[in-house]
């Protein structure tokens, strides 16, 4: 019987709704803490990984020496690599394609790759118009990676 008188008097009187009312009511007078995004941008995490770039040597050769660790390990299978072997016997891509639809930002390519050829940089706004445009070859990774390279230098000169 008291379990019923109860519930007819939260019903009847809108307790819950009077207490999310008291929530909005306390957090109406207080200062609006919303970020004015494209003029301010929120502090990022030194851990953040955004998109991938693919490094140069600084004579111009590419970092890449195509022992596709990076595809291996990749969880979400995003990164596909074809090699061919050059005059001086060296071997280095001919394709590097990643599907950033399918890519977690995970950091495991930027781990396993031996000469570091392979980074995420702290690039984070980029959008696709067309389905086509989610997989990144490896001419806009290159373009990316001399982005990256300047920032890097940048940033450094800021360190010391």
């Amino acid at each position: 019987m008291k379990f019923s008188i109860k519930k007819l008097f939260k019903s009847l009187f809108l307790i819950e709704i009077l207490k999310g009312l008291s929530v909005t009511g306390r957090k109406l007078f207080n200062k609006p803490i919303t970020v004015q995004y494209p003029e301010e941008k929120t502090p990022q995490s030194s851990r953040f990984r955004g998109l991938h770039a693919l490094r140069r040597y600084p004579n111009g050769e590419e970092r890449c020496i195509g022992c596709k660790l990076c595809e291996a390990v990749c969880p979400a299978l995003a990164i596909t690599i074809d090699t061919e072997m050059r005059d001086d016997g060296t071997r280095r891509t001919t394709k590097y394609d990643i599907d950033l639809f399918k890519c977690v930002y995970c950091g495991f390519c930027e781990e396993a790759c031996p000469v570091d050829a392979i980074v995420e940089t702290k690039i984070f706004e980029f959008h696709f118009e067309n389905r086509h445009e989610k997989i990144i070859n490896k001419s806009q990774l290159l373009k990316i990676g001399e982005i990256y390279e300047k920032e890097e230098i940048k940033d450094r000169s800021k360190i010391n």
